[in-house]
């Protein structure tokens, strides 16, 4: 018998968490953040449902490229930019935009042979200490972008470290605009975080990316609730078995869990292999027949345990929702120690999806 788990992809969330960004930000424009093959959801999959954002954002030049065969003609901008000259050659073909962070990557454009000039977003690290120019050295990094006949235009970008949190992005934004004061362009700043929660930052575009899938960035429980965001995966199956437990006898490898009491326990077709998290611990939620039940034992490659005490009438072909509608998948990044990203991100191949 088939495996009954699926994944199910809501386009019409995608939509709704689109115009929902557009609300909160609506004189920006929008680069809808589809790294990471759209957040494990499948860019050919979200591309229908976020094709009124005003431009995409991701890493891959194979994804950017695949975007241009769907039939999207606007912008596309590679967040990290690009490492060789072969790089800048695909740029070139098919009209990419480019993040620009440090010397070398300028130093490629300048030596390109382009067919037309490439548009840059000119990145500063202004505390993120990952990627970008320094405070210091962005004025003159973006004088020699202008003087360069293979730069078109040029966009002002940072990234905040803290948007979601309680350091906040005022320091960051500071060191922002006292740096970029004297430079007249475009700004993109804002991630969801930035774009949820502090309006000052949105300037000309924002860069949407784990609300668009109907998460939160903050890793908080509730902190997107009555936003109107909608859950964009769906991860679904159902029981494969049912055991009762007796007192004292222990469940899964390891037996972690043993039950107090007898117990009927369901055998969930989901595991770590299917992107579930190996960490999982009992109390994990899970929606089991249409009730709220926990998770027990540990949780193994091919199937995890559910315990059915609040679920009776539960029974072999009894629909289970790991993550979704009723179990926000925040929840569940919550209680394993994660992010929501993360758990998007793990769906394994092997999971059949559906578009709906």
């Amino acid at each position: 018998m088939p495996r009954p788990l699926f994944a199910t992809i809501h386009t019409a969330a995608l939509s709704n968490n689109l115009a929902i960004a557009r609300r909160f930000a609506p004189k920006s424009k929008i680069w809808a953040v589809v790294k990471a093959n759209a957040y494990g959801h499948g860019l050919e999959r979200v591309f229908t449902g976020l094709h009124s954002a005003d431009g995409f954002g991701l890493l891959d030049l194979e994804e950017a490229v695949k975007l241009r065969e769907l039939g999207w003609s606007g912008p596309i901008l590679l967040l990290e930019g690009g490492g060789r000259l072969t790089d800048i050659e695909i740029i070139d073909r098919y009209s990419l935009a480019t993040t620009v962070h440090c010397d070398e990557q300028l130093r490629m454009l300048e030596v390109a042979r382009l067919s037309r000039p490439v548009n840059i977003q000119l990145k500063m690290n202004s505390g993120m200490n990952r990627l970008g120019y320094a405070a210091g050295k962005y004025y003159a990094a973006w004088k020699r972008a202008r003087a360069c006949s293979g730069i078109g235009q040029i966009t002002l970008m940072t990234h905040f470290s803290n948007a979601e949190g309680e350091g906040g992005i005022q320091h960051q934004l500071e060191i922002f605009e006292h740096s970029a004061n004297s430079i007249v362009g475009a700004r993109s700043l804002s991630n969801s975080a930035a774009t949820l929660w502090h309006p000052h930052s949105h300037f000309d575009w924002v860069r949407p990316g784990i609300m668009l899938y109907g998460a939160s960035p903050s890793g908080i429980l509730g902190a997107i609730q009555g936003l109107g965001l909608k859950p964009a995966m769906t991860l679904s199956s159902k029981l494969i078995a049912v055991q009762t437990v007796e007192p004292g006898e222990g469940v899964g490898y390891g037996s972690i869990f043993r039950a107090q009491q007898r117990m009927r326990i369901g055998i969930v077709a989901c595991g770590y292999a299917d992107g579930y998290p190996r960490c999982a611990p009992e109390g994990t939620p899970i929606l089991v027949d249409g009730v709220r039940t926990r998770v027990v034992g540990r949780v193994s490659m091919d199937m995890l345990t559910v315990d059915l005490s609040l679920c009776p009438s539960a029974s072999i072909g009894s629909l289970v929702e790991l993550w979704g509608s009723n179990i926000p998948i925040d929840d569940v990044a919550v209680v394993c120690g994660t992010v929501g990203y993360e758990l998007m991100c793990a769906l394994a191949q092997r999971v059949p999806v559906r578009t709906e």
